[in-house]
């Protein structure tokens, strides 16, 4: 599975961008998918996730919680993360993640494929 994850960009602290993650493989609607955010020096952190299943749970970092959105379009292949509210402390180069098997969704190495990232900046 390929992924292309773009929609980063620059913004100011309080507005909004939605990132998204279009798959190259058509059982896209199997895997679980998840956005990461890695900041220089710092490790790779769980952001959001959604399950594949007809319910399409999804799971949130306490950071992101109420300001962020994950939902998916199986028809397109495509997962969104919507953000809103943003804040100076959410830039990163925030990555897309699929997973072929279950699991809590939240931990890197529960992912077997990764977009390339794209930048989101948030200034004061």
């Amino acid at each position: 599975v390929q992924l292309q994850a773009y929609g980063g960009g620059v913004v100011q602290a309080g507005g909004s961008l939605r990132l998204s993650c279009a798959a190259s493989d058509d059982t896209f609607s199997l895997y679980g998918m998840g956005w990461f955010r890695q900041s220089p020096g710092k490790e790779r952190d769980f952001v959001a996730a959604i399950r594949w299943g007809g319910a399409h749970s999804t799971l949130y970092a306490d950071s992101v919680k109420g300001r962020f959105t994950i939902s998916r379009d199986n028809a397109k292949n495509t997962i969104y993360l919507h953000m809103n509210n943003l804040k100076p402390e959410d830039t990163a180069v925030y990555y897309c993640a699929a997973a072929r098997w279950g699991g809590t969704l939240s931990y890197t190495y529960e992912y077997d494929y990764w977009g390339q990232g794209t930048l989101v900046t948030v200034s004061s």
